[in-house]
C-alpha cells in the first residue's frame, strides 16, 4: 500500500509540474497598439517603436513587392518580410516590429509574427 500511494503522490506531482509548464508557456503576447491608427500616428511623430507589438487588418498582400511579401495597413504602412506570412486581405494580425524604415512617404516595416 505504501508503494501504490509514493507512485499516486508521484504522478500527481508530475501532473501540476505539467499543467504549470504549459500554462507558462501559453502566456498572452500584450499588444501596444490595438489600433492601426494609433501605430501610423506614433511613427508620424517620430516614435521608435522597435519592439513593439502592433494588430491590424491585411488591406492587401502583395507577394512579389519590391521588399518580398508586403501586407498593406493604414494610409502608407507596408508589413514586409521575406517569408509568407500565410494572410490574405481582410486576415487580422498580430506582428513584433523589428525595423521601421522610411522610404518615399511610406513606412517599410519588417517584422515577426507574433499570432
Amino acid at each position: 500500500m505504501k508503494t501504490r500511494t509514493l507512485v499516486s503522490l508521484v504522478l500527481a506531482f508530475c501532473l501540476g509540474l505539467s499543467l504549470f509548464c504549459t500554462a507558462c508557456g501559453s502566456a498572452d503576447v500584450k499588444v501596444d497598439y490595438e489600433k492601426v491608427e494609433d501605430f501610423e500616428a506614433a511613427l508620424n511623430a517620430g516614435d521608435d517603436l522597435t519592439g513593439k507589438v502592433v494588430t491590424f487588418t491585411v488591406s492587401e498582400l502583395i507577394p512579389d513587392s519590391a521588399f518580398g511579401y508586403n501586407m498593406t495597413a493604414g494610409e502608407h504602412l507596408n508589413f514586409c518580410s521575406s517569408k509568407n506570412p500565410g494572410a490574405k486581405a481582410g486576415d487580422t494580425v498580430t506582428v513584433k516590429v523589428t525595423e521601421v524604415q522610411s522610404m518615399l512617404g511610406s513606412w517599410i516595416i519588417s517584422y515577426e509574427k507574433v499570432k
